[in-house]
């Protein structure tokens, strides 16, 4: 039978033989898993608890470039700490400096065909490259480098046919913000976009990569392209082409839907204030001025992206009232930029170049002025996100981003360069990049392993294990919250609070703390609570401290109109029960500090339907679980980590 590419690795990863029904649950077995920092501590105390001596998985990959910025002990702590994990548990450590974790592992980790479940949302970065590849929380990643195989509810394929080509001026960001234009921010839930049609062989690795990077804005579990010659090209240059594969879709195949983009119609877009799908064209959007342009991130700070942004600035300056910064993905794309001069002409226009990490991204650095409009080539803009949140961040192309720091308001690249918008065209990626390793540390032989002592610093406390759920229940809504909250929202951004993760019980204290400063002490004075959301809820990172810091503080269950599909998982591996109304009105009927109970509860999860007795306003509604059986098992255990370990014990791999 003739498959498409999504399920050609998908059904070669099986665990247990499966139809692949859409919104069935899989199980696969994965080939490689990365972590990054400020998301990590929490996978490797969750890998040491589970008691096993190496990652069970072909490659694993611990990457610390995120929190560069050292405030204090914390972040150093952490890193030394996630050194001497890696080392312990058989793992790579891409060392501070080397690059952004997608950049990176797609230069010399990933391969077409594989199978990689990474600790951050972004991680479909690989899809770029044929490979499958899937943002789960930490606990997640912690139990894949154990081997047992990760379930996934199959998403549905959906076809993206590419014709005609970009441009001069226009970029793959302007592919992906037209997908989140017509898709919006929750119209990718459990859907995989697999880009296909002529437009695609148009398109190199590094374009591929913004488009497949930002589907997670979109909610979609991932996104993928073909593995073909522009791949086969991408893994010469890196000098891995021995291990490149041709991966195709099947002439003829099926696909769960179907879209069609024409590149050649797009023009420079704008994702406004605050939602990356508040998608315009720079041409109508409303003209403000610009305080500050930050060009990187993993989405965007390719080689091509941040020579484009360069030629758009040669010869020109940042405007006087314009704060502009650069951060390149990687050190190897840094270093051949350097040589071909685009380094310099960034310099002699006045940007700020700034080191080799995600760091502004997510508020670590480089935060905008109060009420200040601030341009960048990130992936998402969520209110608060930046650091400041009175700010108003506008996403557009690395092209664009030079042409607005240019000229102090919204421009395109054609707005500064006119005619001469031709020559971005012919800027390509490197026939061979300079590549050099030694900023990555390979792990130890399993003997010398076994003598590695872990490193604590102070900061550094036990994950906390939530218990398993009474059967009855009787607690307040702590928190009532709008639409689209992010996981921004619930554990903020920032080197600061990115420097307290490894410590939950300090990390919880500031739970909510930019939407709502009083949520935290009102939870944990409740002792236990509910948390009740609208649609969307826990969109954005991965960050599954989003779950552990409401679990920490007594929040038994989440009950939404909907829920993001990696903060679900989260509230699952840590005993959060998630619940969806099942009459989306009855939450305008519901206030903050309304008393729910809830007898029989157990019973009834295993039925997928709640009984709710709202006791303040003397009325009963109803929730329903979207749980799988091995979901469900796991949340009546307390949690992944209780579950997994029950799970080795039956299978004699732990004692």
């Amino acid at each position: 039978m003739a498959m498409n590419l999504s399920r050609k690795i998908l059904s070669a990863h099986l665990a247990k033989p499966s139809e692949m029904k859409a919104g069935e649950e899989i199980y696969l077995k994965v080939d490689q898993t990365l972590t990054h920092d400020i998301n990590a501590v929490m996978t490797y105390l969750a890998f040491e608890a589970i008691g096993l001596d190496r990652t069970q998985v072909e490659t694993s990959v611990s990457y610390l470039d995120h929190n560069l910025l050292y405030l204090d002990h914390k972040t150093p702590d952490d890193h030394i700490y996630l050194q001497s994990a890696a080392k312990k548990f058989g793992v790579h450590v891409s060392r501070p400096g080397n690059g952004i974790c997608h950049a990176v592992h797609v230069a010399r980790f990933g391969a077409p065909g594989k199978l990689s479940m990474g600790g951050d949302s972004h991680t479909p970065h690989g899809g770029s490259i044929g490979m499958m590849c899937i943002g789960v929380g930490g606990m997640d990643v912690a139990t894949a480098m154990t081997g047992v195989p990760m379930r996934l509810k199959m998403p549905q394929i959906i076809k993206v046919n590419l014709v005609g080509e970009l441009r001069p001026g226009c970029n793959a960001k302007e592919v992906i913000l037209e997908m989140l234009r017509r898709n919006t921010v929750k119209g990718g839930l459990g859907k995989i976009y697999e880009y296909v049609g002529p437009g695609v062989k148009t398109l190199e690795v590094s374009a591929r990569a913004t488009i497949a990077n930002m589907g997670a804005e979109m909610g979609a579990t991932t996104s993928i392209f073909p593995a073909d010659e522009q791949v086969r090209k991408f893994m010469r240059a890196q000098g891995r082409g021995d291990e490149y594969v041709e991966i195709l879709p099947d002439e003829g195949c099926g696909y769960d839907g179907e879209m069609e983009i024409d590149l050649s119609a797009l023009e420079p877009l704008i994702a406004c204030p605050h939602q990356p799908d508040n998608v315009t064209t720079i041409r109508q959007v409303e003209k403000k001025k610009v305080q500050q342009v930050m060009i990187g991130s993993c989405t965007n700070a390719s080689y091509t992206d941040i020579a484009r942004a360069a030629l758009v600035l040669q010869g020109r300056h940042v405007h006087e009232d314009v704060s502009c910064t650069c951060a390149v993905s990687s050190r190897s794309i840094y270093k051949q930029l350097l040589r071909d001069g685009y380094i310099e002409m960034l310099m002699d226009a006045g940007v700020r170049m700034l080191e080799i990490a995600c760091g502004p991204c997510c508020a670590i650095g480089q935060s905008p002025a109060s009420n200040g409009v601030a341009v960048r080539t990130t992936n998402r803009n969520f209110k608060g996100r930046s650091g400041n949140p009175t700010a108003q961040v506008y996403l557009v192309s690395p092209e664009s981003a030079a042409a607005c720091a240019v000229t102090g308001t919204f421009s395109t690249a054609e707005d500064i360069l006119g005619a001469d918008v031709a020559k971005l065209a012919e800027v390509r990626e490197p026939e061979t990049y300079p590549v050099d390793d030694s900023m990555i540390i390979k792990p130890l032989p399993k003997e010398e392993a076994a003598k590695v002592e872990i490193v604590r610093g102070p900061n550094i406390a036990p994950l906390p294990v939530p218990d398993a759920p009474e059967q009855h229940l009787d607690c307040r809504v702590s928190l009532k919250t709008a639409d689209n909250i992010t996981t921004d929202d619930i554990t903020p951004a920032s080197a600061e609070f990115s420097s307290m993760r490894s410590n939950i019980p300090l990390m919880s204290q500031y739970c909510y703390h930019r939407y709502d400063p009083t949520f935290a002490e009102r939870a944990r004075e409740l002792g236990r609570s509910v948390i009740v959301g609208g649609e969307n809820y826990g969109q954005g990172s991965s960050r599954e401290h989003a779950a552990i810091n409401p679990m920490y503080l007594g929040v038994k269950a989440v009950i939404a109109k909907s829920i993001a599909r990696i903060h679900k998982g989260n509230l699952v591996n840590h005993g959060i029960i998630p619940m969806i109304f099942a009459d989306p009105a009855d939450y305008d009927r519901i206030d903050q500090m309304d008393e729910f109970v809830i007898d029989g509860l157990r019973d009834q999860m295993k039925s997928r339907q709640i009984e709710i007795l709202d006791k303040t306003k003397g009325f009963t509604f109803r929730a329903k679980l979207e749980l799988s059986d091995s979901e469900l098992e796991v949340i009546l255990s307390g949690g992944q980590l209780r579950y997994l370990k029950n799970e080795l014990k039956k299978m004699g791999v732990i004692g």
